[in-house]
């Protein structure tokens, strides 16, 4: 058996293209501080014409490899998970493979999950349960969640967003899965869906998704509980991690959530919160579930008493999502590469808790070990890779004025055939796949920028 299978590099793509909050707030007539004190979101990323899916998935994956000096030939399982639907019958993977296929390498098992938000954390898991199975073949796992969130114009589109992350699993890695420690909460809901595949936008019921998100960490968080103290004979608390991270819509459901889980502890056993804070949340302490997610007076209340802990555990994870927005699936590990890019140098020793969810309703609570790890998969090289400084500063900001026309653009070209896109590449970096055309049989056409402005034409 493998030992300490997990994540060995990790490697983030999000476009260069993005809009301030606080500007399209203004342009939406939004009372101010909505978007940026209610969502908490600062800025928010978004694929114009030359860019989607598929290209940012290219774009990960090549920068992956190249960046740790991987042979394509030694990756034998790609899963990518994406809600993103380009095609109905022909997976994202299938795409990616353009890149193994030139090597040589067409011996890789895996296709896409999809499940709103949740199919990256469904592709993880394969990934790493097959590197921990009998059929593992020796080579490295790969995992690509890939996502454009775009809404209808409306209250929904500030929680728009987009980016790829690529993941390297095999064994020893820096980043291991405690596999024991893992609960899940699956059922049926209707809180956002895309039935209209006409369009790229959800049905989203805003009230009852966030209810849904809230029942689905209480229920995680529980199954979680229980199975650490079976084994390790005492109750989990918040203390026992050193970090939590949190599936980010927008920034303040994240906030919520944390309140949660110290409200959780609370009704566990009121000894794991100090006596100002059970001053505070024990008028609550007899609702009912229902009541206490409807409940205006323990959200604030609970979010009071989380505050240092929320500032301390969450704080450091909420970076690139209240940057570049709601990532769909990618969303999640988005808010893990914020903490590395953090907290690298403190990471050595200490244990992670993630929060992934996706509506309809699909959602686990895990636990991941961290330790330095050795070069080149270790996380301070990790960080220093990712740059994820350098690519939130090289950002272009768009007017709102153009923002719009462009989502307009998008909209209109969804589904559509017989089109060449600008093939301007003028705010790409050098080694970014994007669109070129899509023929009349729907057929998509990629290629890539290189260093001197020359084209890789990578197409049929």
């Amino acid at each position: 058996m493998a030992k300490n299978v997990g994540i060995l590099a990790i490697d983030i793509y999000f476009p260069p293209t993005c809009i301030q909050q606080e500007l399209l707030e203004a342009h939406d007539g939004a009372s101010k501080g909505k978007y940026t004190i209610g969502l908490g979101q600062d800025c928010m990323a978004f694929c114009t014409e030359v860019e989607d899916v598929i290209s940012m998935s290219l774009t990960v994956v090549s920068s992956l490899l190249e960046k740790y000096a991987i042979d394509p030939k030694q990756i034998g399982r790609l899963e990518v998970g994406s809600e993103t639907v380009i095609d109905k019958s022909k997976s994202i993977k299938t795409f990616i493979m353009q890149i193994f296929e030139k090597y040589g390498n067409t011996d890789i098992e895996g296709v896409d999950s999809t499940n709103a938000c949740y199919g990256g954390t469904a592709a993880l898991f394969n990934c790493v349960n097959w590197v921990e199975s009998s059929s593992w073949d020796g080579r490295y796992g790969l995992v690509v969640c890939t996502d454009s969130a775009v809404y209808a114009e409306g209250p929904a589109r500030p929680t728009g967003g987009a980016a790829a992350v690529a993941m390297l699993i095999g064994p020893d890695a820096p980043i291991s899965f405690e596999s024991k420690l893992r609960g899940s909460h699956m059922a049926h809901a209707y809180d956002f869906y895309k039935p209209n595949l006409a369009s790229e936008y959800p049905v989203v019921d805003g009230k009852l998704s966030q209810t849904c998100y809230l029942m689905a960490l209480d229920s995680c968080y529980n199954h979680l509980s229980h199975k650490y103290e079976k084994q390790e004979g005492k109750q989990f608390s918040i203390s026992d991690a050193e970090y939590f991270v949190f599936h980010s819509p927008y920034n303040k459901l994240v906030q919520k959530s944390f309140a949660r889980l110290v409200f959780n502890d609370f009704l566990k056993n009121a000894s794991f919160v100090d006596e100002a804070a059970k001053e505070k949340l024990e008028p609550f302490a007899t609702l009912s579930g229902d009541e206490s997610y409807q409940s205006r007076d323990l959200e604030k209340a609970s979010q009071q008493v989380a505050k240092p802990q929320y500032d301390a555990k969450v704080q450091p994870t909420t970076l690139i999502p209240k940057q570049v927005g709601n990532m769909y699936t990618a969303s999640l590990y988005a808010a893990f590469i914020s903490l590395i890019h953090n907290k690298h140098s403190t990471l050595d020793g200490k244990r992670v808790i993630l929060f992934s969810y996706g509506s309809g309703l699909t959602s686990t609570m895990f636990s991941l070990l961290l330790r330095e790890g050795q070069h080149p998969f270790s996380l301070s090289n990790i960080d220093k890779m990712m740059d994820v400084a350098g690519k939130l500063k090289s950002r272009h900001e768009f007017p709102p004025e153009k923002f719009v026309e462009t989502m307009k653009l998008m909209e209109h070209r969804y589904g559509g055939k017989e089109f060449v896109t600008s093939k301007d590449t003028s705010l790409l970096s050098p080694g970014t796949f994007y669109l070129t055309e899509v023929d009349s049989m729907y057929r998509r056409f990629y290629a890539k920028k290189t260093s001197e402005n020359g084209l890789v034409t990578n197409g049929h």
